[in-house]
């Protein structure tokens, strides 16, 4: 009988200290969520994609065993399309021409990471999750690397980890993965290789992050970022 009611209790406290958002059969969370799709073209896009409400950014699309790089530069703030055309000059929310060419997406630094150096002070942040999947015709795929300017050299620095072999476009159903830590976080080392650290998005000292976005022909990539 001891046994029984222990065993009840177990089972009580796993049910309690299940994750918020139950799984669907799409292998994402339930709960509302923030819905961004990236599209790849073959022709560049003319319109500048700038100061609407839009949830698409438009990317070069690349071939299948042939990839096409497009940035998108990631700025601080809540969840928003500054700028939805990657092939002419990227701007962020407020207007403000921050690179030569790209698309600009906003959202805050996230404290849901097992980050090395935190959000910085003053930072916009939030505790979500980011999932992601493949769709639009089979055989595409796309790698997704976080990267920032170092302040002190001016080069690009892009993290030691990325997407890559997590969205390809197979038959049948395609279903959502946790990309929460690459599409957040930088791996980086700061000491010339000897160590790595996890920085989280607008941290570390480093500035100008981005999305670097190796696209062999994929056609849609939908993200969903869940606030926690």
């Amino acid at each position: 009988m001891q046994r029984t009611c222990l065993g009840v209790l177990l089972l009580l406290i796993l049910v309690f200290v299940m994750p918020a958002f139950p799984q669907n059969g799409n292998g994402a969370p339930n709960g509302a969520h923030y819905n961004l799709n990236i599209i790849g073209v073959e022709d560049p896009k003319n319109d500048p994609m700038t100061g609407s409400d839009r949830h698409t950014i438009f990317v070069a699309l690349g071939k299948k065993d042939s990839a096409v790089t497009s940035n998108i530069y990631l700025t601080p703030g809540d969840f928003q399309v500054c700028d939805g055309n990657a092939f002419d000059a990227a701007y962020d929310c407020t207007g403000n021409q921050i690179q030569g060419q790209g698309a600009v997406f906003q959202l805050p630094c996230n404290t849901n990471i097992p980050a090395d150096i935190t959000c910085a002070a003053g930072t916009t942040s939030a505790s979500y999750q980011v999932w992601g999947r493949a769709l639009g015709q089979p055989g595409g795929s796309v790698t997704i690397t976080t990267c920032a300017t170092d302040p002190t050299t001016n080069e690009v620095v892009c993290s030691a980890e990325s997407t890559l072999n997590v969205f390809t476009r197979k038959n049948g159903k395609q279903t959502f993965t946790n990309v929460t830590n690459e599409l957040t976080s930088i791996v980086v080392s700061f000491d010339g290789g000897l160590t790595y650290q996890r920085v989280a998005l607008f941290s570390g000292g480093l500035q100008d992050f981005f999305w670097q976005y190796a696209n062999k022909g994929l056609r849609l990539l939908q993200l969903r970022f869940y606030l926690l």
